[in-house]
């Protein structure tokens, strides 16, 4: 048997005010869901910052660390038995005959003055006296050599230290070189990557900034439905009853139609009708 059919239902629904928040947060929705709606993910992809010019300068003089081959070839000038004499003064030679002149004028007054003793004593001329100016004679030259060898190897020497010195210099350079031009390349690249850092710290804010613009109307849509659904429960419900409308049995139809034709024919057949 057929459950009987109630005579009236009762609905418990949201509170009017939600029903149309909820239809109005509905219709904008449904846009966003088109195609035709669909972000747009160029607006906010990822950038790279480029190289800086001062990254650029320092990767340029990268090149320059290899350099340090001209000191070298430069300090192997200075080297080896023959380099002093690219350091010996030009005046030396000068030098060398003024000093021996005057040496020579020297021994001379000296071997003068030694005649005139022998003189003044009546030994000139003899035996003795020979011995004793070829002695002198003898000395004398050694004497020069001595001073010769002596005003040469005081050039030598200058010129060889100078040219020590010249070697140590361009040594120096040589190993020198590479380090200041690596503190010049890592200076210039710190400062390019800090620039690169804070033009990418300025791109990555742009992407951020342009998706969040493109996410704008789903996160304030979202933010409305999460509070619209937190009111829900502190908003009374309506109650709405109704009566459902009984179904018609088959004879129940009959017999309508049948009283109904019934009162038609009194109507038209009976006392007073048509045809009464």
């Amino acid at each position: 048997m057929a459950d009987p059919i109630p005579t009236s239902v009762t609905q418990n629904l949201p509170s009017p005010y939600l029903t149309g928040a909820f239809t109005a947060l509905g219709e904008r929705l449904l846009p966003l869901l088109s195609t035709s709606a669909a972000i747009n993910t160029a607006s906010y992809a990822q950038q790279v910052a480029p190289e800086t010019a001062l990254q650029q300068q320092a990767r340029g003089m990268s090149g320059g660390l290899g350099d340090y081959q001209q000191y070298l070839n430069q300090a192997q000038q200075y080297s080896g038995p023959q380099a002093y004499q690219q350091f010996m003064s030009p005046y030396q030679q000068q030098v060398m005959d003024t000093t021996l002149t005057e040496f020579d004028r020297q021994k001379q007054m000296a071997l003068a003055q030694q005649q005139a003793q022998a003189v003044a004593g009546g030994a000139f001329g003899g035996a003795r006296e020979g011995v004793q100016r070829a002695e002198y004679g003898a000395q004398t030259l050694q004497d020069r050599a001595a001073l010769q060898a002596q005003l040469l190897q005081q050039g030598f020497g200058q010129a060889q230290q100078q040219a020590n010195t010249a070697f140590t210099q361009q040594a120096g350079l040589a190993s020198l070189q590479p380090t200041l031009v690596g503190q010049q390349i890592a200076g210039l690249s710190g400062l390019g990557q800090q620039q690169q850092a804070q033009q990418q710290a300025i791109l990555d804010a742009q992407a951020t900034a342009a998706r969040e613009a493109a996410f704008e109307p789903y996160t304030r849509y979202g933010l409305v439905g999460q509070q619209l659904t937190g009111l829900v429960g502190g908003f009374p419900t309506q109650v709405q009853t109704f009566n459902p409308q009984q179904p018609t049995s088959p004879l129940q139809t009959a017999l309508g139609t049948g009283l109904g034709l019934a009162s038609i024919g009194g109507k038209v057949f009976g006392k007073g009708g048509i045809f009464g």
